[in-house]
Protein backbone atom coordinates (compact mmCIF):
# COMPACT_ATOMS: atom_id res chain seq x y z
CA UNK A 1 0.00 0.00 0.00
CA UNK A 2 1.24 3.50 -0.83
CA UNK A 3 1.00 6.64 1.27
CA UNK A 4 -1.23 9.30 -0.16
CA UNK A 5 -1.73 13.01 0.41
CA UNK A 6 -5.05 14.46 -0.73
CA UNK A 7 -5.52 18.20 -0.96
CA UNK A 8 -9.06 19.53 -1.18
CA UNK A 9 -10.90 22.70 -1.99
CA UNK A 10 -14.65 22.32 -1.45
CA UNK A 11 -17.73 24.23 -2.49
CA UNK A 12 -16.29 27.12 -4.49
CA UNK A 13 -19.12 29.08 -6.11
CA UNK A 14 -18.06 30.24 -9.56
CA UNK A 15 -19.95 31.96 -12.39
CA UNK A 16 -19.22 30.12 -15.67
CA UNK A 17 -20.60 30.43 -19.19
CA UNK A 18 -22.01 26.95 -19.70
CA UNK A 19 -25.10 25.21 -20.98
CA UNK A 20 -26.75 23.57 -23.96
CA UNK A 21 -30.17 25.21 -24.06
CA UNK A 22 -30.73 28.73 -25.36
CA UNK A 23 -31.85 30.04 -21.97
CA UNK A 24 -28.50 28.89 -20.51
CA UNK A 25 -26.06 30.15 -23.11
CA UNK A 26 -26.14 33.94 -22.82
CA UNK A 27 -25.39 34.46 -19.11
CA UNK A 28 -22.93 32.82 -16.72
CA UNK A 29 -24.39 30.13 -14.48
CA UNK A 30 -23.49 29.56 -10.85
CA UNK A 31 -21.56 26.34 -10.33
CA UNK A 32 -20.38 24.80 -7.06
CA UNK A 33 -16.95 23.25 -7.68
CA UNK A 34 -14.99 20.92 -5.41
CA UNK A 35 -11.53 19.56 -6.20
CA UNK A 36 -9.45 16.75 -4.71
CA UNK A 37 -5.84 16.27 -5.81
CA UNK A 38 -3.71 13.20 -5.02
CA UNK A 39 0.02 13.62 -4.39
CA UNK A 40 2.66 11.20 -3.19
CA UNK A 41 3.67 12.65 0.18
CA UNK A 42 7.18 13.03 1.50
CA UNK A 43 8.21 10.60 4.24
CA UNK A 44 7.32 12.97 7.08
CA UNK A 45 6.02 16.51 7.47
CA UNK A 46 7.96 18.16 10.29
CA UNK A 47 6.83 21.46 11.87
CA UNK A 48 9.28 23.38 9.67
CA UNK A 49 8.55 21.56 6.38
CA UNK A 50 8.33 24.16 3.61
CA UNK A 51 5.28 24.56 1.37
CA UNK A 52 7.31 23.25 -1.58
CA UNK A 53 7.01 19.76 -0.02
CA UNK A 54 3.27 19.89 -0.63
CA UNK A 55 1.07 22.11 -2.81
CA UNK A 56 -0.72 25.36 -2.16
CA UNK A 57 -4.49 25.13 -1.81
CA UNK A 58 -4.61 28.42 -3.68
CA UNK A 59 -3.41 26.58 -6.82
CA UNK A 60 -6.51 24.40 -6.65
CA UNK A 61 -8.74 27.41 -6.11
CA UNK A 62 -7.09 29.25 -9.02
CA UNK A 63 -7.71 26.29 -11.38
CA UNK A 64 -11.47 26.62 -10.74
CA UNK A 65 -11.60 30.41 -10.80
CA UNK A 66 -8.89 32.56 -12.39
CA UNK A 67 -7.62 29.86 -14.77
CA UNK A 68 -11.02 29.45 -16.44
CA UNK A 69 -10.83 31.53 -19.63
CA UNK A 70 -13.11 34.58 -19.47
CA UNK A 71 -15.73 34.80 -22.19
CA UNK A 72 -15.39 31.14 -23.21
CA UNK A 73 -18.65 29.16 -23.30
CA UNK A 74 -18.37 25.55 -22.16
CA UNK A 75 -21.25 23.59 -23.70
CA UNK A 76 -20.92 20.86 -21.05
CA UNK A 77 -19.76 21.14 -17.47
CA UNK A 78 -17.57 18.15 -18.29
CA UNK A 79 -15.49 20.61 -20.33
CA UNK A 80 -15.14 22.84 -17.27
CA UNK A 81 -13.95 19.84 -15.24
CA UNK A 82 -11.43 18.81 -17.89
CA UNK A 83 -10.05 22.36 -18.06
CA UNK A 84 -9.52 22.31 -14.28
CA UNK A 85 -7.81 18.89 -14.48
CA UNK A 86 -5.53 20.02 -17.32
CA UNK A 87 -4.60 23.22 -15.48
CA UNK A 88 -3.59 21.29 -12.37
CA UNK A 89 -1.77 18.40 -14.05
CA UNK A 90 0.12 20.67 -16.43
CA UNK A 91 1.19 22.85 -13.52
CA UNK A 92 2.56 20.10 -11.26
CA UNK A 93 4.03 16.73 -12.29
CA UNK A 94 3.62 15.40 -8.73
CA UNK A 95 -0.16 15.22 -9.15
CA UNK A 96 -1.25 11.66 -9.91
CA UNK A 97 -5.03 12.09 -9.81
CA UNK A 98 -7.58 14.90 -9.88
CA UNK A 99 -11.23 14.62 -8.90
CA UNK A 100 -13.61 17.44 -9.80
CA UNK A 101 -17.21 17.68 -8.66
CA UNK A 102 -19.48 20.28 -10.22
CA UNK A 103 -23.04 21.07 -9.13
CA UNK A 104 -25.27 23.23 -11.34
CA UNK A 105 -26.93 25.50 -8.80
CA UNK A 106 -29.33 27.23 -11.21
CA UNK A 107 -31.33 24.08 -11.99
CA UNK A 108 -31.87 22.90 -8.42
CA UNK A 109 -35.46 23.27 -7.25
CA UNK A 110 -35.39 21.67 -3.80
CA UNK A 111 -31.73 21.93 -2.82
CA UNK A 112 -30.88 18.77 -4.76
CA UNK A 113 -27.35 18.48 -6.09
CA UNK A 114 -27.40 17.98 -9.86
CA UNK A 115 -24.06 17.70 -11.57
CA UNK A 116 -21.02 15.56 -12.32
CA UNK A 117 -18.00 13.97 -10.70
CA UNK A 118 -14.98 13.44 -12.94
CA UNK A 119 -11.81 11.57 -11.96
CA UNK A 120 -8.71 11.72 -14.16
CA UNK A 121 -5.42 9.89 -13.57
CA UNK A 122 -2.06 10.93 -14.93
CA UNK A 123 -1.18 8.74 -17.90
Amino acid sequence: MHDLLQLQVRDLEVQVLTGVYSEETHLPQPLRISITVDLLPIDQFAPDTPLSASKSYLDLKHAATGALPPGVHFTLIEGVADHIVETLMTGDARISRVEVEIVKLAIAEADEKIGIRMVRHRK
